[in-house]
């Protein structure tokens, strides 16, 4: 459905780009650095910050701003209608319980994935995971299993487009790089990372398919590295992962 532009609150755009200028990697903005990010001016930026400043959804020193908890409300409601969270938080709960590590699922958005279901065990991550935390897709167990399921050449022109960062010694970070890797996780039907997304973090993810045999998220258990070389992590984890999604497929829509 096309809309028309005078159909459109341009403010309400410009104060969205803001919000989203705040991640895990910049949870602290100066009103420049927001507006480089959001890819605004600064005036336009300054008036958007100060106007969440005094709605109360950001903290503000006199040169930095920081989100307060009461964004989350803006993204605890849309997790809190969508049915996918609710359906698969049972299974993640039971599974985390039973192989005694943190499971997690993802949906993906984008070229990030976003957590809308978390069953913690322990920290293994620098930063809280939590529904509505984001990652890169590219370096991620989560991320790749869904980027597998999409289209060879829309995967590739998307990550053309992206950034690649190499996070840690280990991120495979050019496209073809990445996308041999893929080629890999679509055979396998499985993805696997060893200290891509952060030093000390490993992760083993399965694809999370609806009755009709669609990817609409991903499922994934992360822990800490240790010498155990990564195929016996895979050998120990990878059945339980599989068993939860063949039984997810006949619920989800």
């Amino acid at each position: 459905m096309a809309v028309k532009p005078n159909d459109m609150m341009g403010g309400l755009a410009k104060g969205l780009r803001v919000i989203e200028a705040f991640t895990a990697d910049t949870p602290r903005l100066s009103i420049s650095e927001a507006a480089e990010i959001a890819g605004l001016d600064r005036a336009t930026t300054r008036r958007c910050l100060l106007t969440l400043a005094e709605q109360g959804y950001c903290a503000y020193d006199g040169k930095f701003f920081t989100v307060t908890p009461r964004v989350l409300r803006l993204g605890t409601g849309c997790l809190a209608s969508m049915p996918l969270p609710r359906i698969v938080q049972p299974w993640l709960d039971q599974l985390s319980e039973k192989i005694g590590q943190s499971t997690s699922v993802a949906i993906l958005d984008g070229a990030e994935i976003v957590y809308v279901a978390r069953a913690a065990q322990r920290r293994v991550m620098s930063i809280a995971l939590m529904p509505g935390s984001r990652l890169p897709a590219y370096c991620t167990s989560l991320g790749r299993v869904m980027l597998a399921a999409l289209p060879e050449k829309q995967v590739k022109e998307h990550l053309e487009t992206q950034s690649l960062l190499a996070r840690t010694p280990y991120t495979l970070n050019t496209v073809e790089a990445v996308m041999g890797e893929l080629s890999r996780v679509r055979s396998q039907g499985y993805a696997a990372v060893d200290q891509e997304v952060e030093p000390g973090l490993r992760s083993v993810a399965v694809p999370l398919r609806n009755a009709r045999g669609t990817v609409v998220a991903a499922l994934n258990t992360g822990l800490a590295a240790s010498p155990e070389p990564m195929a016996e992590v895979i050998e120990a984890y990878l059945p339980s992962l599989q068993k939860v999604s063949r039984e997810l497929q006949g619920v989800l829509a």
